[in-house]
């Protein structure tokens, strides 16, 4: 008799550690048949090298050919794939080859490099409110929060006084239970970053939504195309480098001598912040693709249509590539973790992540030696939303 597929979410009875759920289907077959939330079978990948293979496979795309009846892992309309539509999977693959042009100059390396000091400013100004406020402290209300969606803000080019607005849109559109109310966030979203597109053509600056006007100008995006690029950068680069400081926040309090290694040595800060990427613990099963046609991998054949969900969060704790997964260790060499995607899929805002997690991890210890939680870790609470990810509270005290 066959056994009931797992369904989604999974159950995290150890916070820093992989659901047994996922380290299960990791160690019978590194690509499994689950359940959504919603109900629809879809494929996870769990397995390192499989999921590497598959970020570079051009059959597997954001768009499905039916998005009325694409298989669904959740009710937001920002992951699962009936807001990315495109005539044929070239018109997507074109797409996302320009995109990735035009974004590798807006976040290039040696742009983000001179963004530091002023990333570690922003981060100083936050701590010194933070240190003026007193413990206990919630460092997501201090720090995780405000931190990435202030950057993102910044480099988009979004106007203060629409900073509310696009925030609430934002985390709407990622409501994981409600389809109606992720579908009109998603479109206020949209029209919204419309709106600001045209102002950006009409008086450009120096910012990432201007560079995404001038290249509706010139031809090579639409309008369509260009504001669901703002949007998507918008909240990764807000809700998903919040979840990775709160992680390594936590991996490094429940390590203090790690963290106290960090405070003496800047030169582990650049092996700290990738060992913070590859454990971070959510945010890994919640992004749909799909087969553009039959893709044999793993033992397995996924179908044309199918839904394939690529958990960077369990491969990133593979024990066929990295020994001892779920120990944190911020001298781990090699680490060639998947948590910025592979190949095509290849994350475009992965130097500002970088360039924040540095400006964060290398002043917080320094200001605050004695951090610690205020509560025992296994009194943290997971956000309810397998989106977002992260924590509802974390509170510190020193």
């Amino acid at each position: 008799m066959n056994q009931p597929l797992p369904t989604g979410p999974f159950p995290r009875p150890d916070l820093l550690a992989l659901s047994p759920v996922v380290r299960e289907m990791q160690a019978r077959c590194p690509v499994s048949r689950f359940r959504t939330m919603v109900g629809d079978e879809a494929w996870m990948v769990t397995g390192f090298d499989e999921a590497k293979r598959l970020f570079t496979d051009a059959r597997l795309t954001r768009s499905h050919p039916d998005p009325e009846n694409a298989p669904k892992l959740t009710y937001s309309a920002l992951v699962d794939g009936s807001g990315w539509e495109y005539e044929d999977s070239k018109s997507e693959l074109d797409n996302e080859a320009a995109m990735h042009v035009l974004l590798s100059k807006s976040f290039s390396a040696k742009r983000m490099a001179a963004l530091q000091p002023w990333l570690e400013g922003l981060v100083d100004r936050l701590l010194t409110a933070m240190a003026e406020h007193g413990p206990p402290a919630d460092l997501i209300e201090s720090l995780a929060g405000p931190l990435p969606a202030l950057v993102i803000f910044e480099l988009l080019g979004v106007p203060r006084s629409d900073h509310e607005r696009f925030l609430k849109w934002s985390r709407q559109s990622a409501d994981a239970t409600d389809a109606q109310t992720s579908s009109a966030a998603m479109e206020n979203l949209f029209a919204g970053m419309g709106e600001l597109l045209e102002r950006k053509r009409a008086e450009p600056a120096d910012d990432v939504l201007s560079d995404l006007a001038g290249a509706c100008e010139s031809g090579a995006l639409t309008m369509a195309e260009a504001s669901a690029t703002a949007s998507g950068l918008l909240f990764a680069g807000n809700s998903t480098t919040g979840d990775v400081i709160q992680w390594g926040v936590v991996h490094l309090l429940t390590n203090p001598e790690q963290a106290e290694a960090l405070r003496q040595d800047s030169a582990l800060l650049a092996p700290a912040v990738e060992e913070i990427l590859r454990r971070r613990m959510t945010g890994g099963d919640t992004l749909a693709h799909y087969a553009d046609a039959d893709i044999e991998i793993g033992g397995v054949t996924i179908k044309t249509g199918d839904a394939v969900v690529i958990n960077f969060v369990g491969a990133n704790h593979d024990p066929r590539v990295f020994a001892e997964p779920d120990r944190f260790d911020i001298a781990r060499n090699p680490n060639q973790h998947l948590a910025f995607g592979h190949g095509r899929h290849l994350c475009v805002g992965r130097n500002l992540a970088r360039a924040e997690l540095r400006a964060v991890f290398g002043l917080l210890f320094a200001r605050f030696p004695a951090l610690r939680l205020a509560v025992p870790v296994d009194q943290l609470r997971l956000n309810d939303n397998p989106i977002v990810g992260g924590l509802r509270e974390l509170p510190v005290e020193w």
